[in-house]
């Protein structure tokens, strides 16, 4: 299993790498199984990106997007 940090880091680089999701801040903690997103983005698509960009992380089983779209 692996840790919390581990985990985090893993979805904060995914996220900083990602070529949509460059500018955005993106907040994300672990809480109990699932992990949230939290803050805004520009659109739909990189709302839908950046859970698309964790999919694939080992200990990430559920992502609770809470992600807010700003116009």
């Amino acid at each position: 299993m692996q840790s919390e940090e581990t985990i985090l880091a893993r979805v904060d680089s995914a996220l900083k790498s990602h070529p949509h999701l460059r500018r955005v801040i993106v907040k994300s903690k672990q809480e109990q199984d699932r992990l949230v997103l939290r803050g805004s983005v520009d659109s739909f698509f990189q709302k839908q990106m950046a859970q698309e960009a964790l999919r694939d992380i080992p200990g990430v089983d559920e992502i609770d997007n809470q992600l807010s779209v700003d116009y």
